[in-house]
């Protein structure tokens, strides 16, 4: 359990090593589910969700959409000559790379909520960007960036669409 530990560590603090080698490991994407879980557990306690098995079940959904948005993307639309990935790869990338949101339990204390939200995305946002250079063996950050963004904005759209269609 102290190296699942590490290994969230390591991925808040944007280590590509990292993201190398859960894109090597396979054995890594119930831990990498475990993560995803563990932020939507700690968000619903810190920022006072009422439902936390739908709030497990969305986020749940919403690292496997992510992952295959941006998969798609890059290694499709905007990949690399040297872009060698298949979507398991990128998916247990991108649940490490949420591991900022355990951050999220401190919005128990309401004027933190907020900051916090803003903080934990910014830095989420940032990690998915290193885990999608790593995974696709990207040479230019800046096209991480564009297809984070890309697929941040069609994640965002996709789940107010889900949202909007269960209230």
């Amino acid at each position: 359990m102290t190296n699942f530990f590490n290994r969230i560590v390591q991925a808040a603090k944007l280590d590509a090593h990292l993201y190398e080698e859960v894109k090597k490991n396979p054995d890594f994407l119930q831990q990498s589910m475990l993560v995803v879980i563990l932020v939507s557990i700690a968000s619903g306690i810190g920022m006072g969700a009422g439902r936390m098995l739908g709030g497990i079940v969305a986020a749940l959904f919403g690292w496997f959409l992510w992952s295959y948005v941006t998969y798609f993307i890059g290694t499709k639309l905007l990949a690399e000559e040297k872009t060698d990935a298949n979507f398991e790869q990128l998916l247990r990338a991108v649940g490490f790379a949420w591991s900022p949101g355990l951050l999220l339990i401190l919005g128990i204390f309401p004027f933190l909520r907020g900051l916090l939200f803003l903080v934990t995305q910014i830095w989420a946002f940032a990690a998915m960007v290193v885990a999608v250079r790593q995974v696709l063996s990207y040479q230019s950050t800046g096209r991480s960036v564009m297809v984070c963004l890309f697929g941040w904005i069609l994640y965002i759209i996709v789940m107010g669409l889900f949202a909007v269609g269960t209230t």
